[in-house]
């Protein structure tokens, strides 16, 4: 644990026994709304590996919640979480479950304060995600990029939010450590084409280069559309080609995270070739 210091004594906590103490309720409120998470300006993890992921990547945790049924490590999280000015509760098992948003609690919940990791100085490879609504595909999409080297995901108008639970959880905590930036079409305009001069590819089915023959050596912005609706017109508007992966069977389109692993990983096969010939 990179981040904390040892601490041989366990420092107070504040015990909350009912499911509507007002901070569980806000809590609550939290959970389900991505516009109340961008007004406090924080987001919430649930688990101890992404707990602890978020604290050694140097998130600031304001609050940290642990049932009396949390594993030793997570016991050691909360303990060592008093190195840090934040608020630290114990609650029953039925709290837990109140503030949980998977089936079976791990026992352990922080609540975290946004920030926007900063851009690389030479940005290469940037991911655009188009309208991509399915929560469970932009963390899907965004554990790939960050598996693969992407040097960061521009969250497009009408993507689900990549700071909920839901998207955390699929994702891995990529976003912990990725710079995942929420931005407007005239924001990625600028970021990709004015500030760092990539060459925009939109993947689209059926049309277009196919993805092995596109020059996915030079710095590119790559975006990935909702498979059901297809780009939008600010997407359309921005690309300055089309890419597509064929699909020879019966399969009408592909779901978007298989779509973009294809994708990304292309990029990366095709750089490779020149570092290891």
């Amino acid at each position: 644990m990179e981040y904390f210091s040892s601490i041989h004594m366990k420092p107070p906590s504040e015990s909350i026994t009912s499911r509507k103490n007002p901070r569980i309720q806000q809590i609550k409120k939290l959970l389900s709304s991505a516009a109340l998470r961008q007004s406090e300006g924080v987001f919430i993890v649930e688990g101890v590996r992404l707990v602890e992921e978020a604290l050694n990547s140097g998130w600031a945790l304001r609050e940290i919640l642990v049932s009396t049924g949390l594993n030793t490590r997570g016991r050691d999280l909360f303990d060592m979480a008093a190195s840090v000015k934040c608020n630290r509760y114990e609650v029953s098992e039925a709290v837990m479950a109140e503030i949980s948003d998977t089936e079976t609690p791990q026992g352990i919940v922080a609540v975290l304060g946004m920030r926007e990791l900063p851009l690389p100085d030479k940005l290469e490879f940037a991911l655009v995600l188009d309208a991509i609504r399915d929560p469970g595909n932009v963390g899907t999409i965004l554990r790939t990029a960050s598996a693969a080297g992407v040097n960061a995901v521009l969250i497009a108008p009408e993507t689900a939010d990549p700071f909920s639970p839901k998207v955390l959880r699929a994702g891995m905590g990529a976003q912990l450590k990725l710079p995942v930036w929420d931005c407007d079409w005239p924001t990625i305009k600028s970021l990709v084409k004015e500030k760092a001069s990539l060459k925009v590819f939109l993947a689209d089915m059926g049309k277009g280069v196919v993805l092995w023959e596109a020059p996915l050596k030079e710095p590119i912005a790559l975006i990935i559309c909702n498979e059901a609706n297809g780009p939008s017109p600010a997407a359309r508007a921005l690309a300055d080609e089309v890419i597509t992966i064929p699909m020879p069977g019966d399969s009408e389109s592909l779901n978007a995270a298989i779509a973009a692993s294809l994708l990304v990983y292309e990029v990366l096969r095709q750089r490779q070739v020149d570092v290891n010939p």
